[in-house]
């Protein structure tokens, strides 16, 4: 009896003793499953962040969205007696909530088009990533991009001799003088408008006038360009237009004649003022390039870009300028009770680079915020699966692409604005120039 009774415990003990061994090896195994876990997604980021040139992949924007007030915010909630405004705190459950499912879904919900861009196609081929803020950015309102039908990409008809058009006698839009052009390539646009154009710097939040004494029509009294020439200007959809310019109805802000070469030709006078060498080409592909098509645009002015940069081996600066296609109230900023057409910048992760023109775009996109609060909606990112990728930004670490406005701003509101943007330009370029001029240069300029 004794011998059965032990043979059993024996038994019992062995039987433990096998569960015990299978439990070890089992959590052994799972040990050895997580810290390999480990090890491969740790050497995978560190892979990462070392051959990654994108500048899209910062959690999705997220780390750009966040603001000063966030930490603020965080330190309140440890420390009980801290100073806290009156406005709503960061991790209010409304922000929360909304942070953590656009988060994990790619769906913001204060964008109804993002509910189905995952499901329709090309949909969600414009969507963006901020990089940084501006003064004037809403995170529930990203940049949009617009395929224009191809009846406005028809040849261009030219002006006729009377001063009307061949499509219907359009006049010159608003916030124009109608005269001939001053010293650009076409297009009506003078360095002075008149009157009817406003001042740069005034009704500005904080203005700040480039130094010197100012002329009205914006540029310096006595001020001579410089010979070289160092600023770009063109346009890569240059058939941009806005409905408010347009005479007729039409269903796309596109235009052959009212477009934003309009803006390239009035930055590239003012930046002529201001003393700052400038070129800008208002090329309407459409006429120019024989079977064109929209979808290589900015294959169109790559060769313009490198022509330009052939003819005046001193340019630095390359400015690209566009229009936005989303409407009026996401697109406009009122300062001191004058409306100005908001901008953002464009950052391509095509160009391995992209990291330099992104620290240009941010020097003026920080100075109108100094100058200007609410003028600058930030500055975006886009790889190849969300636009071109490139954007002509690996000819040079200044080479920028700007949307200025949107289809329901005015000329007007988008000359006050060009205006802001060639005084901000030519005082980076003459801060960069003051930088790297020759020590015996710069003793015989202060002498």
């Amino acid at each position: 009896m004794k011998w059965t009774t032990m043979s059993r415990n024996i038994g019992k003990a062995g039987q433990f003793g096998r569960r015990m061994g299978a439990v070890g090896r089992a959590f052994a195994l799972m040990a050895v499953c997580t810290l390999c876990f480990f090890i491969v997604f740790g050497l995978a980021g560190f892979l990462q962040s070392r051959m990654t040139t994108s500048p899209v992949s910062s959690m999705k924007g997220i780390a750009a969205a966040v603001s000063s007030q966030f930490f603020m915010d965080m330190m309140a909630m440890e420390v009980a007696h801290m100073n806290r405004d009156v406005k709503a705190s960061t991790f209010s459950p409304k922000n929360v909530s909304g942070f953590v499912f656009q988060f994990l879904t790619s769906i913001n919900p204060l964008d109804p088009k993002s509910f189905i861009a995952r499901e329709v196609p090309l949909m969600g081929s414009d969507s963006a990533i901020l990089l940084h803020k501006g003064s004037g950015t809403n995170t529930s309102v990203y940049p949009q991009d617009y395929h224009p039908p191809a009846d406005s990409l028809k040849p261009h008809r030219p002006s006729q001799p009377n001063g009307g058009t061949a499509d219907g006698g359009k006049g010159a839009p608003s916030g124009t003088d109608g005269g001939a052009p001053n010293g650009t390539d076409g297009g009506t646009l003078s360095g002075t408008d008149g009157g009817k154009s406003p001042e740069p710097g005034s009704g500005s939040a904080n203005p700040q006038s480039p130094p010197g004494n100012e002329t009205p029509g914006g540029t310096q009294a006595g001020k001579q360009p410089e010979k070289k020439k160092v600023v770009f200007i063109y346009h890569s959809h240059n058939r941009e237009s806005w409905y408010p310019e347009l005479k007729t109805k039409k269903k796309d802000a596109n235009d052959a004649e009212i477009n934003v070469t309009l803006l390239g030709k009035r930055m590239a006078e003012k930046l002529e003022g201001l003393g700052i060498g400038a070129v800008h080409s208002g090329k309407d592909y459409a006429t120019e390039i024989k079977g064109y098509n929209w979808n290589f645009s900015y294959k169109y002015s790559s060769a313009t870009v490198k022509e330009a940069f052939a003819v005046n081996p001193d340019l630095q600066y390359f400015i690209d300028i566009h229009r936005d296609s989303q409407g009026r109230s996401k697109t406009t900023a009122t300062i001191n009770g004058k409306t100005y057409a908001q901008v953002y910048f464009i950052i391509g992760h095509g160009n391995p680079n992209w990291r330099k023109n992104d620290d240009f775009a941010k020097q003026i996109s920080d100075e109108l915020d100094k100058r200007y609060p609410g003028l600058s909606r930030g500055i975006f990112g886009k790889n190849k699966s969300s636009g071109h990728g490139e954007y002509n930004q690996s000819i040079s670490p200044h080479s920028i692409l700007i949307e200025i406005g949107g289809v329901d701003n005015t000329l007007e509101e988008c000359y006050r604005t060009v205006d802001v943007l060639a005084q901000v330009v030519a005082e980076i370029y003459r801060q960069a120039e003051k930088v790297n001029a020759p020590a015996d240069t710069l003793v015989k300029k202060t002498s």
